[in-house]
């Protein structure tokens, strides 16, 4: 058996503001990971760190970038257990993924309808937790209870299969998870 992490974080942006207060969620962004020590997580996220566009498929560190500007960040970190065949076949669709990253675009219109509770499909164009549901739905790692275009990152707090191994800010989590 392996473990494939879910981080869930909320910031200070004024993309997750908004997001936060329509929603009321207490999380605006989930990052996957295949690694105990968290390097690197995945997502599509910004590429800059003091402008939300553009964005893409990522990879993101605690100890660097926008993590390290927020460390003060509120996040929480969940586990789930799978068999190695899934855990593999996740962790290569996302190493594929990012081998042609530029192809990969942020889903601005599906964050939109995500939000009106609207399902989309765009190829190549995905928002941070379509894209981590998609991977799991895909490889058959833990059933959702929506469709990726409608899952929000707060949905993974409720999903019975992954198990909540921390929460806190992101500076603290960095320091716990580097040692590892």
């Amino acid at each position: 058996m392996k473990s494939i992490y879910i981080l869930l974080t909320r910031s200070n942006t004024v993309v997750s503001r908004m997001v936060s207060l329509t929603t009321a969620d207490k999380y605006t962004h989930v990052s996957i990971s295949f690694e105990k020590n968290l390097t690197p997580l995945y997502s599509f996220a910004r590429r800059f760190i003091h402008t939300p566009l553009p964005a893409g498929l990522r990879p993101e560190y605690l100890d660097q970038g926008f993590f390290k500007k927020h460390p003060r960040i509120p996040c929480a970190l969940y586990e789930l257990v799978v068999e190695d065949e899934i855990y593999y076949n996740c962790k290569h669709a996302v190493e594929n993924m990012m081998l042609d990253a530029d192809k990969y675009k942020f889903n601005i219109w599906g964050l939109l309808l995500c939000r009106l509770s609207i399902p989309s499909k765009r190829k190549n164009h995905y928002f941070c937790s379509e894209f981590v549901s998609k991977v799991l739905l895909d490889n058959n790692a833990v059933p959702l209870p929506k469709v990726p275009s409608l899952m929000r990152p707060n949905d993974y707090t409720k999903l019975p299969d992954l198990n909540c191994l921390y929460e806190g800010r992101v500076r603290k989590l960095a320091q716990i998870v580097q040692p590892i």
